[in-house]
């Protein structure tokens, strides 16, 4: 049995968000220069609604690709012998721009290495930067957000669980345990 606890709500969600948008708008003076780039699915709702803050802050659109990382995993056979492949739509040159990442957790750090495969498959920018809307630590790789909606440390057998308007009819972010205890 599962129990779950909520650790961010939609206002909460909605804040963070806007704090993010505004920290890469303050780091990167050209925005012409930046290009935003979210990790299939949830990344990229997050993305867009990055995309839209930032519109509002320098009436200036960022272009905006979706990368599904499915084929770049390390873990493809593992995770069972009919893996569903997600869409990469990168309609833009990327070759010296600043890219932002972003996804929802960043966990191992093993879906962010696929991505940065991946996206060097499109060019070589000048930069790649990521925005996550929660780290939960655990890292196997050395990889590290430069935008982090909530840092939340786990124990493994933890779950963190983002869902989103766009997929699951609500914002909000929930930490689960198996073993019944939430502390």
């Amino acid at each position: 049995m599962s129990k779950e606890r909520i650790i961010l709500s939609d206002q909460d969600i909605k804040k963070i968000l806007q704090r993010l948008a505004h920290q890469i708008v303050e780091k990167n003076i050209n925005p012409g220069e930046l290009v935003l780039i979210g990790i299939q699915t949830r990344g990229v709702y997050i993305a867009q609604r990055v995309q839209a803050i930032i519109k509002e802050i320098e009436s200036q659109e960022i272009p905006l690709g979706i990368l599904g990382i499915t084929l770049y995993r390390d873990d493809l056979t593992t995770i069972g012998p009919n893996p569903v492949v997600k869409e990469t739509k990168i309609g833009f040159d990327i070759k010296g721009k600043r890219v932002i990442l972003i996804d929802d957790v960043l966990f191992t750090g093993r879906t962010v290495r696929a991505a940065l495969d991946e996206i060097m498959d499109f060019g070589r920018p000048q930069g790649i930067e990521l925005l996550v809307l929660v780290d939960r630590g655990h890292r196997e790789l050395p990889i590290r957000a430069d935008y982090v909606g909530k840092n939340m440390p786990t124990s493994k057998d933890e779950l963190v669980e983002v869902k989103l308007k766009e997929a699951d009819s609500l914002d909000q972010v929930t930490i689960k345990t198996k073993n019944g205890k939430v502390d």
